[in-house]
């Protein structure tokens, strides 16, 4: 049986080209979609769950739109119409799009008490990102109906389609990731996969002799845009202090310098990851009181870090302890990178390039401190919170060796993620002690199998001859508290890191919004801008 609607085009070829191409935009939207939020939303499996299932709602609704307009228009000029709509749209996101997230957060920030992270995201991608995918979503529908000749073989013109999408996904997945995002970054990604569908429509439209103005306009100001100078900044607001804004495989990245300080920060909106402050002076941050840890341990000849950073406390150890061996891991290299041209860390601090816990379960050595600093934000990296990881770290700690936890999302509320963080490493260690940094959210946590740890530390740090790094000891003494085991416990197979830190998050939202309710209240909202 003969369709009537046959292919409409005179080689399938060019047909079978428009769903690889649409197939690899897709994947590469949605991974910059997760590159636009993740420095104001975090990249942790609640934004990448928002973002996948939008996607998906907004793939299915263009699936069913597709497939009946392709029924009642067998005509591809209205879906390369689509994908010329598509292109225009995928170009505005670099330039609109974080003004958008900006505006959408600010308005949701009046109204929403709880969840905020999960709404703002959720309604970043609607605004963003549902109508260019809804209208990709019609793409397979539509060229099922123009590239099928006849109901005896459209099983197989299906599912060469869905094959050549498929693909092209693959490859949208894979190219981004590895290619443009890290070599051009995320707004220039966007640009070049529009330019792709920009050139694809105008092909289709120079074959019709039809839109060949429209179509080539949008293509030659959308291709021009992927070559020209482009000053992109995700902090716009940010004034001058901002020395560099790059991206890599793991992290947005932004280093910003005054006449004080150089620091580093992977998130606009949650504070500073490291910081090297001029003066060589104490940071008045966590590192400081992570200096306890080489006091607490009987000997402080080998270090380890995990979760190297820019080397903050790789450097207050050369400092404070002559002599030790230090080495770091990070993951990011690009991190690695910065650290070494913008943060002068020393060529003595051996810094590692990989995943803390991979490189520890293969690595054959023995510390006497390991540092834990992989946590950021809400981002925490389950596999560095289980009572697997923390018995590893154990093992590999020297005889009186001390492990000390930078946690970043301390709470008042029972079953907090830093609680379970607590409790987790009490069941492996059977002293453990915590103090709060004063001025921050952070927590430091010491924990040690030798019982003497605590005793030296108190013996220790009275002699210490500098002057600033005694005091911020007696400030540790004064407030370190022992820490009890509970039922909070975290493992491999279960640990909800990302539910747990999104709930510290909205205590500390809820707590400043509330605060910005009151005076809209009594002040008016023209008071915010005063």
């Amino acid at each position: 049986m003969e369709n009537k609607s046959a292919p409409v085009m005179g080689r399938k070829m060019f047909l079978y080209a428009t769903s690889f191409f649409s197939g690899m935009s897709v994947m590469a939207i949605e991974l910059g979609a997760s590159r636009l939020l993740a420095p104001y939303f975090s990249s942790s499996q609640i934004v990448w769950t928002v973002i996948i299932g939008t996607i998906m709602i907004a793939m299915a609704i263009g699936n069913v739109w597709g497939g009946r307009s392709a029924d009642k228009h067998p005509e591809p000029e209205r879906l390369f119409k689509r994908l010329l709509l598509v292109a225009v749209w995928t170009a505005l996101i670099p330039f609109a799009g974080r003004y958008v997230i900006a505006g959408v957060s600010g308005l949701l920030a009046l109204f929403v008490r709880s969840n905020f992270l999960v709404w703002a995201s959720l309604c970043s991608c609607l605004a963003l990102f549902v109508f260019p995918l809804m209208l990709l979503g019609t793409v397979t529908p539509s060229l099922m109906k123009y590239t099928t000749e006849s109901l005896d073989d459209n099983g197989k013109t299906l599912g060469e389609l869905e094959a050549l999408n498929t693909i092209g996904s693959i490859i949208g997945t894979f190219l981004p990731t590895f290619v443009t995002i890290p070599a051009v970054g995320t707004a220039r990604t966007f640009l070049i996969f529009a330019a792709i569908l920009a050139v694809i429509s105008l092909a289709f439209f120079i074959s019709r002799r039809r839109w060949i103005g429209r179509g080539a306009a949008c293509a030659l100001v959308i291709t021009a845009l992927v070559f020209a100078p482009m000053n992109y900044s995700f902090a716009f607001w940010e004034g001058d202090d901002i020395v560099l804004e790059d991206e890599s495989i793991y992290n947005y990245l932004q280093v910003t310098e005054d006449e004080r300080r150089i620091a580093l920060s992977t998130n606009v909106a949650f504070g500073v990851q490291s910081i090297k402050v001029k003066s060589g002076s104490m940071t008045g941050m966590y590192y400081d009181y992570a200096l306890a840890a080489p006091l607490m341990a009987e000997k402080a000849e080998d270090v380890l870090i995990l979760g190297l950073g820019t080397g903050t406390f790789a450097e207050q150890c050369l400092e404070y302890f002559p002599g030790c061996q230090v080495t770091g891991v990070e993951i990011d290299e690009k991190i690695v990178d910065i650290s070494r041209e913008y943060f002068d860390l020393p060529e003595e601090v051996e810094a590692i390039v990989g995943d803390g816990r991979a490189w520890l379960t293969a690595s054959g050595g023995s510390w006497d401190v390991i540092m834990v600093d992989a946590y950021q934000d809400i981002t925490i990296p389950f596999q560095m919170s289980s009572v697997e990881f923390f018995t590893e770290v154990r093992e590999h700690l020297a005889p009186g060796g001390v492990m000390v936890v930078n946690m970043s999302m301390r709470s008042e509320s029972e079953g907090s993620m830093n609680e379970y963080l607590i409790d987790t490493i009490a069941s492996v260690f059977p002293h453990v002690y915590t103090v709060r940094v004063s001025g921050g959210s952070n927590m430091e946590l010491f924990a040690s199998a030798d019982a003497e740890a605590l005793a030296r530390f108190e013996s220790r740090y009275p002699q210490l001859e500098d002057e600033g790094y005694r005091a911020i000891m007696r400030r540790v003494d004064d407030a370190l508290a022992p820490a009890g085991g509970g039922d909070y416990i975290l493992t491999d197979d279960k640990a909800p890191v990302e539910l747990l830190g999104m709930r510290v998050l909205d205590e500390i939202i809820g707590s400043e919004l509330d605060a910005i309710r009151g005076q809209i209240a009594e002040e008016g909202i023209m008071s915010l801008l005063e």
